[in-house]
This record gives structure tokens, sequence and C-alpha cells, in this order.
């Protein structure tokens, strides 16, 4: 009995419509804990498309939770159970994706890259940038990246977006897996 006092339709609760066999139609109220997680699922992703849109801007906690209609610490909480990581480890990983793309056109410098991605210290940038794509952005500027040119943009986005812990896609050069073997011939160890 306990348990259906869960799914009792409360006044600002969710319900779903649900098509009886005789043809009629009857309510199935969700569990109001479901509801209150799928409110908050939506207000954070508010916060998040607004990230993706205004990286550039000075977003912080406060800014965030105020646009998520949450308290900071509770927005934090959230984000992080929803995203797999904190808001600004989101927010620098959208800004640190779209560092790579401004350096890699190359009419920029790292300084002008740092300050237009929203960045404020070059220094932390550099670092960010550093852990999150295995190189410094001076030289990932100074690569050739030509080889990219024909890779339908959603690939390359996929395959450059820049991921924590060495993740495939991202990372450490080191961690990403090889490049594919051309002439479907093998090498061997000692590059023969």
């Amino acid at each position: 009995m306990e348990a259906l006092d869960a799914y009792a339709p409360s006044p600002g609760g969710l319900s779903i419509f649900l098509a009886s066999p005789s043809g009629g139609r009857y309510r199935a109220p969700v569990p109001s804990s479901d509801a209150d997680g799928l409110a908050d699922l939506v207000r954070l992703r508010r916060a998040r498309d607004l990230m993706d849109r205004a990286y550039a801007e000075p977003l912080d906690v406060a800014a965030l939770a105020r646009v998520a209609l949450m308290s900071p610490g509770h927005f934090s909480r959230s984000f992080r159970a929803a995203y797999g990581e904190s808001p600004y480890s989101y927010l620098m990983t959208r800004r640190i994706e779209r560092a790579k793309a401004l350096l890699r056109r190359g009419d920029l410098s790292v300084t002008e890259v740092c300050l237009a991605v929203g960045c404020t210290s070059l220094g932390s940038f550099s670092s960010r940038f550093t852990e999150l794509v295995g190189e410094s952005p001076s030289a990932y500027r100074a690569r050739d990246h030509s080889h990219g040119a024909t890779v339908p943009s959603c690939v390359a986005r996929s395959r450059t977006r820049p991921v924590r812990g060495g993740e495939p896609g991202g990372g450490r050069a080191e961690d990403r897996p090889a490049e594919p073997v051309r002439n479907g011939e093998a090498e061997s160890a000692d590059g023969s």
C-alpha cells in the first residue's frame, strides 16, 4: 500500500495517459521523484545549452544555477550526476574545443584565441589545453591540420573533441587509437 502512495497524483505531478484494453484511456501517474528528476534534467539542459552557446562569456556556477532555477550547490551536484563532470569542466571542454578550431585556422595568436574563447589567464588556458589535448596550444597551432580537410565535420568533431582521461577521440596523443593500416598490409614491430 505504501508503494502505491508514491504513485498518487499530486497537484503538480506528472501523469501518463495509457490506452486500456477496453479502448478507454486511464491515467498512470509518474512517481513524484521521477517528475522532479525530469524537471531537474530540463533545467540542467537549459544551463548546459547556455554554456554551449555563450562559452566565451564570463559564466560561473551561480549564474548557471540561476538559469537552472537551483541553488549553486544543488546545481553542481545535479550537473555532475547527470553529465559526469562538473559545470566548470564542461564549460572548459567547450572552450578548448572551440580554441582547437580557432588554432587550426592559424590566423590568430594563442593569446587572441585564449581571450576569444572566454579565458582570462593565458597560463590557465595553456595548462588546461595541454591537459585535454596532449600538446601545448602553440604546438597544436603549428601542426599541419590539412589531413582533416576532407573529413565530414560531424566525424571530425567527435574525433577531435577534447576528453579527459585519454578516452578514445581525445586526450593525450599516445592514448588515441593507432592510425589505420594502409593498403591492407600490417607493419611489423620493427617498421618493415
